[in-house]
């Protein structure tokens, strides 16, 4: 049975649960429940709480994961945690890292569903002391980073007012998103909050712009919810105008080299609402250390215009962005996050002059993303996958071409590719088109590019390849004059056949695609695979080896 006494800022508390988490001591235990009934002399004040990040409405990871509570006590103090889900937990509280005391406790594997009730109880030295958390799914959590086109709003897009209205159709979808800030040392919890735990409706999708809620991640979010039909999680934390070392931790930034920069110029401008700090590791201190505490299915990323004034570093910053990420989540959470949890990524968009060839720092980061190799999961970057975004551009974005409003599509590209490599659903057809071997015809000097024929390609434009005439590799770099176009001349279901110029044929090595800021018109690009329509990715490679890296 159990007895609703009585509210303490908004918390309801279970007599039952609490007189059986006092265990052997009768005395305190019948004082206890006939304060509770009193309504008197029993307080959820003090020292003893959950970690900030907790609350109600809130979605911790379902089995065969474990989820993770933790909080605050006086040290040496006893708590006591149980759930309407089942379960009793005992722990004490320890000195914390900042010095305060620290409690945790791993919960059993749980199945989704809910809601559920967690109470907790803190006994220092007979003082008791209670916490709750009310309206508790169970389900997949997902962590979702980067920059202003991550912290995007859902009003700030396409059809916002449709996606607002529809919200509440979602109830088992729920949000969080943390305060932006930054610190020069690991934070151990958030130092502030934007938007608590909320169930989804108009107001918790449908906040102020660059506020809440981020378009991609709820996007995202929704159609996941809509393809797997449980409750899903969605950690918002990101900040605009925010290059890659701002969100790595020393360690990754030293293994590849990079020097802190004050205020670099170079960085990518996005507008005076979206700045952001660009120190090193300042992120990564305030806005994911804080986090690692909580079990997760995995993290989606948009990221990389920031970094596009500096691009060389980025294909060891990222990849080694994404492992630390994996190792210090597994290490927070005891081995209840995956070591190697599915991490998504957003391919760049456009930005800048339709059409044009523009900053080639774009499509450095592009390739830069994949480690260099032009796809994902690939031998660099395993358990990862992306949404190729560079054919959705928008020159009519009233918050600049760098911010494009359809999230709905690169959301949808995700979750495509979330089945696949994080859910491992084996008939998606997740990615575009890629070559798989070359045909050379000398006496017409066409190269037929041959992709899987089970792929069914279709062609929306001739335009998009290019050849560097010289077999040199330091004078075809990503920037250099020598490259010309090779149109499309001719296609199959399976292939396509480029004409190459007469007096490039002798010398013709390398190859790339879409490299250019802004190269095609929304969704014109030149190859995309029927199913699903997805275009193909952008790369830099050999032009009778597509699958080696250069040099060729």
């Amino acid at each position: 049975m159990t007895i609703t006494c009585f509210e303490v800022k908004g918390h309801e508390v279970n007599n039952m649960a609490v007189f059986k988490m006092c265990g052997s001591r009768l005395l305190q235990c019948f004082l206890l429940f006939l304060c509770l009934l009193s309504g008197s002399g029993v307080t959820a004040q003090g020292t003893f709480n959950w970690a900030s990040y907790y609350g109600n409405h809130m979605v911790l990871q379902q089995g065969p994961h474990r989820a993770v509570l933790w909080g605050y006590g006086e040290v040496g103090a006893t708590v006591n945690v149980s759930s309407t889900s089942g379960g009793f937990y005992s722990t004490k509280v320890y000195e914390g890292y900042d010095g305060r005391g620290v409690w945790k406790v791993t919960l059993k594997p749980t199945a989704y569903g809910g809601p559920y009730q967690f109470q907790g109880v803190h006994d220092n030295h007979g003082m008791l002391q209670w916490i709750l958390l009310k309206d508790v799914m169970f389900g997949d959590v997902w962590v979702c980073s980067g920059q202003s086109n991550m912290a995007f709003t859902v009003r700030q897009g396409f059809n916002a007012s449709y996606a607002i209205a529809e919200a509440a159709d979602f109830p088992d979808i729920r949000l969080f998103t943390a305060e932006l800030v930054q610190s020069d040392k690991p934070l151990y919890d958030l130092d502030k909050i934007m938007q608590p735990w909320s169930v989804a409706t108009s107001d918790s999708v449908g906040g102020a712009d660059w506020k809440y809620f981020s378009a991609v991640c709820w996007f995202f979010g929704r159609d996941l919810y809509n393809h797997l039909g449980y409750p899903i999680g969605l950690v918002a934390t990101s900040w605009g105008g925010t290059p890659v070392e701002a969100w790595s931790s020393p360690q990754v930034l030293k293994k590849c080299n990079i020097t802190n920069r004050e205020e670099p110029e170079d960085l990518q401008y996005e507008g005076p609402e979206v700045g952001g700090p660009s120190g090193h590791s300042v992120l990564w201190n305030a806005m994911v250390h804080p986090l690692l505490n909580m079990t997760i299915t995995g993290a989606i990323w948009y990221q990389g215009e920031a970094n596009t004034g500096h691009p060389d570093t980025y294909s060891c910053s990222f990849p080694g962005m994404i492992d630390s990420w994996r190792k210090e989540w597994y290490m927070g959470t005891g081995g209840q996050t995956d070591a190697y949890f599915p991490f998504g990524f957003v391919q760049l968009s456009t930005t800048g002059t339709p059409l044009s060839t523009g900053n080639l720092g774009y499509p450095a980061i592009r390739w830069h993303q994949t480690a260099d190799y032009g796809y994902v999961p690939n031998p660099a970057m395993p358990n990862v996958f992306m949404a190729v975004a560079v054919d959705l551009p928008d020159a009519k974005s009233p918050f600049g071409s760098i911010h494009p409003r359809d999230k709905q599509d690169v959301a949808s590209r995700l979750v495509l590719a979330a089945r696949a490599v994080a859910y491992g659903e084996t008939d998606v057809m997740f990615h575009g088109p890629r070559p798989v071997s070359v045909d050379v015809d000398v006496s017409t000097k066409n190269i037929d590019w041959i992709y899987p024929k089970a792929m069914n390609i279709t062609v929306k434009s001739k335009d998009g390849f290019e050849v560097c005439c010289s077999p040199n590799l330091s004078q075809c770099s990503m920037s250099s004059q020598e490259w010309v176009p090779v149109p499309i001349v001719f296609h199959t279901s399976y292939s396509i056949t480029l004409q190459l110029r007469q007096d490039c044929w002798e010398n013709v090595t390398y190859i790339r695609y879409l490299w250019k800021e802004w190269p095609c018109n929304f969704k014109e690009c030149g190859v995309y695979s029927v199913e699903n329509d997805l275009p193909e990715a952008p790369f830099f490679g050999c032009m009778l080896e597509p699958d080696k890296k250069p040099p060729c």
